[in-house]
């Protein structure tokens, strides 16, 4: 059972109705974790100026699921995880076999995996990694700009995560169990 009634786009008033519009504009539907997070427009603003940002970065979106989906599985986020494994596999067009090795931080592509582990060490470790962990993400060619937009992503997914972990968002997403 969900801790935060969902605000429905046609019953929503004031500032979290002009941002359901919005989701509804940008994503074509509005999914039930930003239905929750409507009861506090400040959340759903920040959610979707940092979805914005990072969606303008230079991390392909292949990668950003990536990240969405082991960043999910550490922090056991069933609907993040269930939600980005759909749209990596529908939208972004990544394999199963990749969409399995993200949940481990893991891909066939050294780069990307060097990514998705700099990205784990990070999350793990509260950003205090060892000088060790750059090099080894900076020798694989992962440069400076997308390393700062690792962290940007990881703030991104572990307010998602957070989110519906707390508010315990009913997962309307092909359910892929941690």
């Amino acid at each position: 059972m969900t801790h935060f009634a969902p605000v429905e786009p046609d019953t929503a008033t004031g500032e979290s109705a002009d941002l359901l519009t919005q989701v509804k504009k940008s994503l074509g539907a509005v999914p039930n974790m930003t239905k929750g997070m409507a009861n506090s427009p400040t959340l759903l603003k920040s959610f979707l100026a940092l979805s914005g940002a990072v969606g303008s970065g230079t991390l392909p979106a292949a990668v950003r699921e990536r990240l969405a989906i082991s960043t999910a599985q550490l922090n056991g986020c069933e609907y993040c995880l269930s939600a980005h494994t759909m749209i990596g596999a529908n939208v972004a067009k990544i394999d199963g076999e990749e969409l399995d090795g993200a949940r481990r931080g893991e891909s066939s592509d050294a780069h990307i995996a060097a990514v998705l582990q700099l990205s784990n060490t990070i999350a793990e470790n509260a950003g205090d990694v060892d000088e060790a962990d750059i090099e080894t993400a900076l020798e694989a060619g992962v440069t400076e700009e997308e390393i700062g937009e690792v962290v940007a992503n990881l703030a991104l997914n572990v307010m998602t995560n957070y989110f519906n972990v707390l508010a315990r968002t009913e997962n309307e997403f092909p359910v892929v169990s941690l």
